[in-house]
């Protein structure tokens, strides 16, 4: 009694501990296998049904042939007695045979689902990263979700696959055989539950203590990643090799590996222990209950086919128990995934579109407008901007400048609406561009980052990724990069416009930092917006490259409204107006001549540079 008072406390508290989003996310995880694949998915459940309930013919079977075999024994087994048995024994064995072969279409099934699967949810993952706005990625715990989902996408499709076939079949079979032993006594069927309630006990607590542990150290697995990273990837490889870091990092990682592992393996232990109590304890169950059989046997009241009838659907009904308890922890296991998944998929971008948007103007004829703007990044300690304003002059190029952290790239960032402002307005003209489709007010927009992305495609390709709303013709391009002066470079290349860059797939070459910037400039020029942002464009290339690029850019702004974000002096004089960014706050402006007579803070830097450059010369 007291033991029944302990489990059942131990199950309820064992239970209060679920996560409260486990059972919709079982539900939703079947209905992305069922989507993923319908036509497979019913074929796989028909399999299933057929394979769940062909075990009990087995076991009826078995009875039939005891019983036969009981029959003709001392008869001398002559060819009449042992007939009779030759049908039983022929349906067990094409029973058997079918069992094999639906074993066979259930593996290939179950592959084919699981990469059907496994597919949509790295698309699934894919759409909502890419729909997030730029802000989520200030926040640790999107990392920690997104590791999540991205780290048990390639693994947990096949699990919760087998996880739910298996607890369908296994069920299915389970049910099957309490029937099958109802009839020597309604209290059989509840002896195999109780034998399997310790268990149950086991893997729930065994699931629920990991699944807390892998929650609590989701970012410590992300810092062990990010050494290993660290150690291998080519972005940090020339500073681990010059500063000698790379035995500073592998002890980080070992110790920290270290940590994870033990802890690990001292979660398993303690379930193993538990198992191993289960498992005497149903062992003691089914002893009792073979005992109980045997002595009904012996006073006559069941023939020896019943015994081992019995016997096996007891033994089998245990073993499906356990299977059903296996399969209901490892999908408990994989609610680390389903429940944090399916949270990743409902976080909502903050930057949307009207209910009723506006169109934005074509053309941009009276300039760009910041009015009263005001911007704090997320979890950010102070404005980075209060009461901004600032008007672009439409068709005219107007530089911004000014210290690290003064709000520069921050105003790039608002233009492309990647964040949105506290408060305040940008304006088209007089159109507010909040009331604008955000995917309409970007394609008005071409953007040249310090760093552009260097995809590791074809030239062809880095090209046309400038535009790919438009019909990419061979004649475009080669414009493109004739115009942004890539042209010299391709023409150097073996394959032309098909030579794939990048070193990351076979048979490519890498480029400078230079040349990466022209492919960008050629994109640009593809692109063909009426306004264009220019965030450090040059703060990688040497004098000489600057100047032909600064070049080419005149051509690609005349007409065009562009904001241009610069460190250089000699980039900023591009400008028809610079303006002096300072904590947030326009301080100066005006023409390059201007604010040299000024004397302010742009003729300070300035006179600065130009003594800096005749020291060098000296």
């Amino acid at each position: 009694m007291y033991g029944s008072i302990f489990l059942g406390k131990y199950l309820l508290f064992s239970t209060s501990k679920l996560p409260a989003g486990l059972i919709p996310s079982f539900l939703k995880a079947w209905r992305l296998v069922w989507s993923s694949a319908p036509g497979w998915s019913l074929c796989w459940i028909i399999l299933l049904v057929l394979q769940g309930l062909l075990p009990v013919a087995i076991v009826y079977l078995t009875r039939d042939i005891v019983d036969g075999l009981v029959g003709i024994l001392g008869t001398g087994g002559g060819w009449t007695t042992v007939q009779p048995l030759l049908g039983p024994l022929g349906l067990m064995a094409g029973v058997m045979l079918l069992m094999l072969l639906l074993k066979a279409a259930l593996g290939l099934l179950r592959t084919v689902q699981a990469q059907l699967v496994r597919d949509r949810i790295s698309v699934l993952v894919q759409e909502k990263s890419t729909a997030l706005d730029v802000s989520f990625y200030e926040l640790s715990a999107y990392y920690d979700k997104l590791y999540r989902a991205q780290n048990d996408a390639a693994h947990r499709p096949v699990e919760l696959l087998e996880s739910l076939g298996g607890l369908f079949q296994n069920s299915l079979t389970l049910v099957a055989m309490g029937l099958v032993l109802v009839p020597y006594g309604f209290w059989v069927p509840l002896a195999l539950l109780i034998s399997t309630l310790p268990a149950l006990f086991v893997v729930l607590a065994h699931r629920i203590r990991y699944h807390r542990w892998c929650l609590e150290n989701t970012e410590d697995e992300r810092r062990s990643w990010y050494y290993n990273w660290l150690l291998t990837s080519r972005e940090s490889a020339a500073e681990v090799r010059m500063f000698g870091l790379a035995r500073y990092f592998k002890s980080a990682f070992i110790t920290l590996r270290k940590r994870l592992r033990n802890e690990t393996v001292r979660l398993h232990r303690a379930q193993a222990l538990g198992e191993l109590g289960a498992s005497l304890f149903a062992l003691l169950v089914t002893a009792a209950a073979m005992g109980w059989m045997l002595w009904r046997a012996v006073a006559g009241v069941v023939t020896m086919g019943d015994l081992a009838l019995f016997y096996q659907a007891f033994s089998q009904g245990q073993r499906l128990m356990r299977s059903v308890l296996e399969e209901f922890g490892k999908m408990y296991g994989n609610s680390l995934f389903l429940v944090d998944f399916f949270e990743f998929l409902a976080l909502e971008p903050r930057i949307g579109d009207p209910e009723h948007p506006v169109p934005p103007p074509r053309t941009i004829n009276r300039g760009i407008r910041f009015a009263d703007l005001a911007f704090r990044y997320p979890g950010a300690g102070k404005d980075v901007f209060r009461d901004f304003n600032l008007t672009l002059e439409a068709g005219t190029i107007t530089a911004i400048v000014g210290a690290n952290g003064a709000g520069k790239s921050t105003l790039v960032k608002l233009l492309c609406r990647l964040y949105d402002p506290c408060s305040g307005t940008i304006s088209f003209d007089d159109t507010d561009i909040r009331s604008c489709s955000v995917h309409e007010i970007r394609k008005m927009v071409t953007v040249l980052f310090q760093e552009p992305v260097r995809y590791e495609t074809t030239v062809r390709e880095n090209i046309c990724l400038g535009d790919i709303s438009i019909p990419c013709t061979d004649r475009a391009v080669r414009e493109a990069a004739r115009a942004s002066g890539a042209d010299k470079f391709v023409a150097a290349c073996a394959g032309g416009y098909e030579t794939v860059l990048g070193r990351w797939f076979s048979g490519g070459i890498d480029l400078s930092g230079g040349e990466w910037q022209r492919l960008a400039l050629a994109r640009a020029f593809l692109r063909n917006t009426p306004v264009i942002v220019l965030d450090e464009p040059t703060s990688g290339m040497d004098s000489w490259s600057e100047l032909d690029w600064l070049a080419r850019f005149r051509r690609l702004a005349r007409g065009r409204t562009v904001l241009l974000v610069a460190h250089r002096f000699t980039t900023a004089m591009q400008a028809d107006i610079i303006h002096v960014l300072e904590d947030g706050a326009v301080v100066e402006s005006g023409s390059h001549g201007e604010l040299v007579r000024m004397g302010g803070r742009y003729a300070a830097s300035w006179n600065e540079q130009l003594r800096g450059n005749s020291a060098r010369d000296d």
